[in-house]
């Protein structure tokens, strides 16, 4: 069966992150997206996965039983510190707690890491995406921005660990260099980018 991805087709999109929704828009803006908070009634899974793309493949099963008929797209992703044993990994939307803020998690992640210096301060955001078609079938894609974790917090855009992470080859924060550069250069970015090429490629 051909699963190619028209223009014509619809996207339900397994998150109630009100950043990640506003990055899928851009990314995906040739699509109508429908996101968790268009199915107010709808009771997420439980990330029990030991992965990002188990997670992401939790996430897209759960909302393919409400729609079946639709591209559905499971997205986890995080921020690894190397030095930290790769924490926080899959923890880092409650890397402080449940309930825990950006600023929460963000702060913990600085104290973890004060004793960190040079190299040790390296890391990596990751996004992987599993996206299930109508026809069965299944695309999974990691995307992945290496960098380094800086001292404190810079610049006043993007969310989660954006004002703390510096990508290789840049001087600024992910906060600092803003929506532009990460609608075309992040982890989420690259995903989004490399799932629309496999679907793409498939179906040439």
């Amino acid at each position: 069966m051909n699963d190619e991805l028209s223009l014509s087709k619809t996207i339900w999109i397994a998150t109630g992150n009100k950043g990640k929704a506003k990055e899928f828009k851009f990314l995906l803006k040739d699509h109508q997206l429908y996101f968790l908070k268009d199915l107010p009634d709808y009771q997420g899974p439980e990330e029990t996965g030991s992965s990002f793309e188990e997670n992401a493949r939790i996430k897209a099963q759960a909302l393919q039983k409400r729609k079946p008929k639709e591209w559905v797209l499971g997205e986890d992703s995080g921020l690894e510190v190397p030095a930290l044993n790769n924490a926080p990994g899959i923890y880092s939307a409650r890397y402080a707690g449940l309930g825990a803020t950006d600023t929460d998690n963000l702060n913990l992640l600085l104290k973890n890491m004060k004793h960190l210096t040079g190299e040790r301060r390296s890391a990596a955001f990751i996004s992987h995406i599993v996206a299930l078609s109508p026809e069965g079938k299944n695309h999974s894609i990691q995307g992945k921005v290496e960098g380094h974790i800086i001292y404190e917090p810079i610049g006043s855009e993007g969310f989660g660990y954006d004002p703390i992470f510096i990508p290789k080859g840049e001087t600024k924060s992910f906060a600092q260099l803003g929506v532009e550069y990460k609608n075309n250069y992040s982890h989420r970015a690259k995903a989004v980018q490399m799932f629309l090429q496999q679907i793409k490629y498939k179906n040439s």
